[in-house]
């Protein structure tokens, strides 16, 4: 592949293109997709979350074949790349602090952390351990805000910087760091918050004598936009929506046809039992929610911190994973706010190759 994208370093870690695929769950980016994107020289991420609801063999509980799970699928990551492999671990699960340890334990190249706020020692580990990690270590933010109260607690409490940020914008899918208001407030577009997050990193970078690269995320679909964001000062994209419809994704063929058959108004904004708006693609299962039906469920772990499980209308770790597993009539896909876009499954060396091209191409024409 002509590589004409600026390389992506972190650290010592240096990604052959800009490009990182997001880390999609219940399931979505697992070991295939992940290694897939490495192999491009792009950076590969896995989802950690709901492990356990798709390999319960692999514990005596949730909890347990969760951790296990996320052992084995960075391992089978590591067997089909040499590459840079991520993973996404989100704060508001339950099991946080034991699937980070896990992570570091692995050697895992990046972790992504979101849905929420760092800003406490984790119980498994020491602040000597935390500072001594091999894994490089990211933030996900929608904030200069968010962004401006990590990497100061961070200095004071753990005299670190991340070294990475990811910025995502409100056209991203599934849950969103923002408010419903703010969605289609141009105050808090993309373009709006990352020259404000860069500022904020640059000031830290000073001082602390190394490079943090920003990564811009939510809604970026073609190279075009690649080239676009990069302009405003991204260091990388992050792209997650874009990778679902490709040969190696890890969901069934009937979760990546959901995309291939949507329309722009399919693509809707949920309230998500966990408290949170959501973008998804709107399906009878979503419409029965909406109107006030309650899908039964039995709890098998509180594995989401914010949920309510006894008011909840459906468990949204069982809708996301049966979804994923093509069955539809009890589930639901996320979607960014470009995913009616996707006509076609395309391997993820195709993808990549499309992008470099429209990449290239908006550069010489100035878009």
């Amino acid at each position: 592949m002509i590589n004409v994208l600026p390389p992506l370093k972190i650290g010592e870690l240096t990604a052959r293109l800009p490009i990182i695929q997001g880390g999609m769950g219940v399931g979505i980016s697992l070991s295939g997709l992940a290694a897939a994107v490495a192999n491009e020289g792009g950076i590969g991420v896995l989802s950690s979350v709901g492990l356990g609801l798709l390999h319960p063999e692999l514990g005596k509980n949730y909890a347990e074949a969760n951790i296990n799970a996320l052992r084995a699928e960075i391992r089978a990551a590591r067997k089909l790349t040499k590459g840079i492999l991520g993973i996404n671990i989100m704060l508001a699960v339950t099991d946080f602090d034991q699937m980070l340890r896990t992570a570091f334990e692995e050697e895992i190249d990046v972790v992504f952390m979101g849905a929420g706020l760092f800003l406490k020692l984790p119980t498994t580990m020491t602040l000597e351990y935390l500072q001594n990690v091999k894994t490089k270590v990211g933030i996900i933010v929608s904030s200069e805000r968010a962004a401006t109260l990590i990497l100061n607690h961070w200095a004071k409490h753990f005299q670190l910087t991340p070294d990475i940020v990811v910025v995502e914008g409100p056209l991203a899918g599934g849950h969103l760091g923002f408010k419903k208001d703010q969605l289609d407030n141009p105050e808090f577009a993309l373009e709006s918050v990352l020259p404000k997050v860069k500022s904020v990193v640059k000031a830290v970078e000073e001082q602390a004598g190394k490079h943090i690269p920003v990564i811009a995320a939510g809604g970026i679909y073609t190279g075009e936009d690649v080239f676009r964001i990069m302009q405003l000062g991204a260091d990388g994209v992050q792209l997650g929506t874009r990778f679902v419809a490709t040969v190696e994704c890890d969901a069934d063929i009937a979760f990546k046809e959901q995309f291939i058959n949507c329309s722009k108004d399919d693509i809707v904004i949920i309230e998500s039992p966990v408290g949170m708006p959501g973008r998804a693609i709107n399906n009878q299962f979503l419409k029965d929610v909406a109107s006030g039906y309650k899908h039964p469920f039995n709890c098998a772990w509180k594995c989401l911190k914010t949920c309510d499980y006894h008011s909840a209308p459906y468990c949204i770790a069982l809708a996301l994973r049966n979804a994923r597993n093509g069955l539809f009539k009890e589930g639901f896909a996320f979607s960014g706010a470009n995913g009616y876009k996707v006509d076609k499954i395309v391997t993820v060396k195709e993808l990549m190759t499309e992008l470099v091209q429209e990449y290239q191409a908006a550069e010489k024409t100035g878009v």
